[in-house]
């Protein structure tokens, strides 16, 4: 039986000098006081131009990203190869405006699928639709009854066209790519495209997957409706199973507007949804191919039993285990380690522009109730086990 407490497997990549600077940043991320003092800090040095970077990229750019390009996250690549665990390459710049911009990012992403050709440790690349199109025009296409203009027709249609050469690009690299779930006001539009995709990309092989938050309370309702969809259709449908990453957001905007929230009431919903999900898609294999984004323990273990009790071989290919560079490889390795199918999101972007996802990351981590402790006492329990060696 797997046992996610083996600290010699979850951290049989790491140097003692790897796992040390891990255990004071998590430390520093435990304070929700220090990290609402780095931010502060961090967004004054960017105003005022100050040379930030280079402790950044030694501390938590080292932690949680694998490089500022492509080429250097190779050696993040290699190393998680080495342990079986595959590569997301994931470019983590946010907040760009500009066509310019948007289309610089579709090349980008398109590079990654290129990378990741033929190479057995990237099985998938991803991306925001966000982050090449402009978040209010998505908007608008979200909203039920709303008629845009001729001219904001023909940008939504620039939106699509990017996605579609994103999805064109996988399809002809035979590359799976994640299209990220996003606010719940600019989410139906994004499943509308990604099915689009699926119709052209996912007759023969899953190519297109799609992104399931389960803190949305009718995320359950959503894929079963997916079932009837692909049937009807006759195509492959990819999931990306994750609990969810907005949720503050959520809340403060339906209260703020007055509607009522999307948001599940507790957390135990949520995990008991995510349960609920993952035998939904393992009871209709012949429909889903799924990557089970998740840094929950219970989740994980409930993923591997239900396909031994299935009778699925660990390495089938419709069946992904993920978690982020950095974080739960307590997870990551022991499942890796079990023959079973894992990758790790790897973000990599100019250190400056990547900023606002480590802040972020720094943010989850302090609120997430347990995270932090979880990663702090199990790197103690490793720097031990080593130092009586």
């Amino acid at each position: 039986m797997i046992s996610f407490d083996n600290t010699e497997v979850a951290f049989s990549s790491k140097s003692k000098s790897d796992l040390r600077r891990a255990y004071w940043l998590f430390r520093i991320i435990a304070s929700p006081a220090i990290v609402k003092f780095g931010k502060g800090a961090t967004n004054f040095a960017l105003k005022m131009r100050l040379p930030i970077s280079a402790p950044i990229k030694a501390t938590i750019f080292r932690q949680f990203c694998g490089g500022e390009t492509i080429a250097e996250c190779d050696r993040t690549i290699a190393n998680l190869g080495k342990f079986g665990i595959g590569t997301i390459l994931d470019y983590s710049v946010e907040g760009k405006t500009s066509d310019e911009d948007f289309d610089q990012t579709v090349d980008i992403i398109i590079q990654t699928i290129h990378r990741a050709a033929n190479d057995p440790h990237i099985p998938f690349a991803v991306f925001k639709v966000t982050g090449i199109g402009r978040h209010d025009l998505i908007e608008k296409a979200s909203t039920p009854g709303y008629t845009p203009t001729t001219e904001e027709k023909a940008e939504i249609d620039v939106i699509v066209s990017r996605i579609d050469l994103i999805c064109q690009a996988a399809h002809k690299a035979g590359t799976s790519v994640f299209i990220d779930a996003e606010e719940s006001w600019i989410q139906d539009a994004i499943d509308q495209w990604t099915f689009d995709m699926m119709l052209k990309y996912n007759r023969e092989k899953c190519i297109v997957f799609n992104t399931l938050q389960m803190y949305r309370h009718d995320r359950l309702a959503f894929l079963n409706d997916c079932i009837s969809l692909a049937k009807e259709n006759n195509v492959k449908y990819g999931i990306k199973l994750v609990r969810g990453a907005y949720m503050e957001k959520e809340r403060a905007r339906a209260i703020e507007k007055g509607y009522p929230s999307p948001i599940q009431a507790t957390k135990a919903d949520t995990d008991k949804d995510y349960n609920a999900g993952l035998k939904i898609i393992l009871d209709n294999r012949d429909v889903f191919s799924l990557c089970a984004g998740t840094h929950n323990e219970d989740s994980s273990i409930l993923l591997m039993n239900l396909m031994q009790e299935a009778q699925i071989d660990p390495q089938n290919e419709q069946f992904y285990f993920a978690q982020l560079l950095g974080m739960s490889d307590h997870i990551s390795y022991n499942v890796a380690h079990a023959k079973y199918h894992v990758a790790k999101y790897v973000p990599f972007g100019p250190v400056k522009e990547v900023l606002p996802y480590l802040l972020r990351r720094a943010d989850e981590n302090t609120s997430v109730a347990g995270q932090t402790g979880r990663e702090l006492s199990l790197i103690m329990k490793e720097l031990d086990r080593r130092a009586k060696k």
